[in-house]
C-alpha cells in the first residue's frame, strides 16, 4: 500500500496522490484542471463543511464523469456524527452516493463504516475528526473494513514512519491549509458559545476569536492586542520529497470553502514539486519561488506545525494577527488569439496598465510581463480595468491558453 515509496527492483518512485478539496463543481474542475488526482467533496447531507455551498447528487454525477473521464477521482465526506433519528435516512443516502459512481467515502463514526460496508462497495477511508495517531488504532480500523486513514494534523514524521512500516492500510496526509487549535473536530466551544455543533458542520472557529483576558479580581491581563488560540496554517512545501520517500499514500490539501484562485495556485504548486522530485529525484531542488507564490495566496503565516517535532509558541498566535483580503487574483484567460497576441481576459480584481503580472497555468511555465495595452470589448484602448467580470484584452507575445490565471507580481 506504500504508494511513495522507492521499487527497489526499478528504482522508481510512484507518485502519491494529490487530493484536493472542492466546495462546489466549479471549483472541482478547478482543481482538477489544475494537477489535483483527486478531490474531496461535500454531498447534500452527513458532512462537516454545513457553510458550504456542497454538492446535489445531480453536481455529485457531473462531477464523477468530469474526473473520471480525465483518470481521476472523487471522494465524498460523509464525516459528522450521527443521532439515532438519522441512521435510517443514511442508509438511502449511501446507496444513492454508490449509484453515482464515487470512489470513496470520507467517515468517522463507526456507524457509516457498518452501513457502508452492509448496504454498499464503497471505499472508506476514515476521516482525520477520528485524529488517529497510532498505529495499534489503525490495525483496529483495518479490521473494520477502512482501506485508508487520513492521520490527524498533530502526527509527527516519526510515528508517520512506525505506522507506515507496521500498517496495511493507505495513509494520507494533510499538506497544506488551516489547522485545528484543538484535536481535529473534538472542539465544543463552537457549541458551548454559539449553539454551533463543530462535529455537525456548524464549526464557528471560536478560536479564531479575540478575547479579553483578566484576573480572578478582572484585572486585565490583555496586552497591547487581544488574546486568541488561532492556530497558523500548514505548509509541507519543504518536506514534500521525504514525504514522498516515507511512503505516504496521498497528500490532502484543505480548503473547501477557498476560492478558485487559492485552490488553482496551491494544487498547481504542490503538483510542480511532487511532479519535479519524482522525474528526477537525485537532482531535485528546492524551489524557494514555490514559496513566495504560497504566502502570498493566503492571509495567514503558514509553518511545518507537528510534523518536525514542533509543538511550540510559534505554532499559532496568541496576540491577535491580521487576515487581509487577497487581491493578488486578477484575472481569468477566456481565449488567446496567437495571430494578435491578445488574450481574452475576465476581470475579477483591478488592475491597470502598467501593472507588472504573472500568467500561471497547468501546461506553461509561470510568465512574468507588464501590461501595456489594454482593450475593452469594443476594442477601445483604456488604462484601467475596475468593473467586476469585466472582459477585456491584453497583448501576451507569449503562447498561453484558456482557464491559465493572471495575479499580480508581488516580491
Amino acid at each position: 500500500m506504500n504508494s511513495g515509496i522507492k521499487n527497489e527492483k526499478d528504482n522508481i518512485i510512484k507518485k502519491p496522490e494529490l487530493l484536493a478539496p472542492a466546495g462546489d463543481l466549479e471549483r472541482l474542475k478547478w482543481a482538477i484542471i489544475y494537477g489535483a488526482d483527486a478531490v474531496y467533496i461535500g454531498g447534500p447531507a452527513f458532512g462537516l463543511r454545513a457553510n458550504a455551498t456542497n454538492f446535489s447528487f445531480e453536481d455529485i454525477k457531473e462531477g464523477v464523469i468530469f474526473a473520471h473521464s480525465r483518470g481521476k477521482r472523487v471522494h465524498v465526506t460523509i464525516n459528522i456524527v450521527l443521532h439515532n433519528k438519522e441512521t435510517t435516512l443514511l442508509i438511502e443516502y449511501l446507496k444513492k452516493i454508490a449509484s453515482l459512481g464515487v470512489d470513496a467515502i470520507i467517515v468517522s463514526d463507526p456507524t457509516v463504516i457498518y452501513l457502508a460496508k452492509k448496504h454498499t462497495n464503497l471505499e472508506i477511508h476514515l476521516s482525520t475528526q477520528q485524529s488517529t495517531l497510532n498505529k495499534e488504532a489503525i490495525c483496529f480500523w483495518e479490521k473494520e473494513g477502512v482501506t485508508r486513514v487520513v492521520l490527524g494534523r498533530e502526527t509527527a514524521k516519526e510515528d508517520i514512519i512506525d505506522i507506515i512500516n507496521n500498517t496495511n492500510v493507505e495513509i494520507e496526509s494533510f499538506i497544506h491549509g488551516a489547522m485545528c487549535a484543538s484535536y481535529s473536530g473534538r472542539c465544543v466551544l463552537s457549541n458551548f458559545l454559539t449553539a454551533r455543533d463543530a462535529n455537525r458542520g456548524g464549526c464557528s472557529q471560536i478560536c479564531r476569536w479575540d478575547f479579553k483576558l483578566s484576573d480572578e479580581n478582572k484585572k486585565s491581563l490583555s496586552g497591547e492586542k487581544d488574546f486568541t488560540l488561532c492556530a497558523k496554517d500548514l505548509t509541507m512545501l519543504k518536506y514534500i520529497p521525504e514525504m514522498i520517500d516515507i511512503g505516504i499514500s496521498s497528500f490532502k490539501i484543505e480548503g473547501r470553502m477557498r476560492s478558485i484562485y487559492y485552490i488553482a495556485t496551491v494544487v498547481n504548486i504542490y503538483r510542480r514539486v511532487i511532479d519535479e522530485y519524482c522525474h528526477n529525484p537525485k537532482h531535485y531542488q528546492y524551489n524557494k519561488e514555490y514559496e513566495r507564490i504560497l504566502s502570498n495566496c493566503a492571509n495567514r503565516e503558514s509553518i511545518t506545525q507537528f510534523y518536525d517535532g514542533n509543538y511550540y509558541s510559534d505554532c499559532q498566535y496568541y496576540n491577535g494577527r491580521e487576515e487581509m483580503s487577497n487581491q493578488d487574483f486578477l484575472g481569468v484567460i477566456l481565449d488567446y488569439d496567437k495571430s494578435t497576441s491578445l488574450a481574452t481576459i475576465e476581470q475579477r480584481n483591478y488592475f491597470k496598465k502598467g501593472d507588472i503580472v504573472e500568467i500561471f497555468g497547468p501546461e506553461i511555465a509561470t510568465k512574468t510581463l507588464v501590461i501595456d495595452e489594454i482593450y475593452d470589448e469594443n476594442d477601445n484602448q483604456i488604462d484601467i480595468v475596475r468593473h467586476p467580470k469585466q472582459i477585456v484584452k491584453i497583448r501576451i507575445n507569449e503562447q498561453i491558453y484558456p482557464n491559465n490565471l493572471m495575479r499580480i507580481k508581488r516580491s
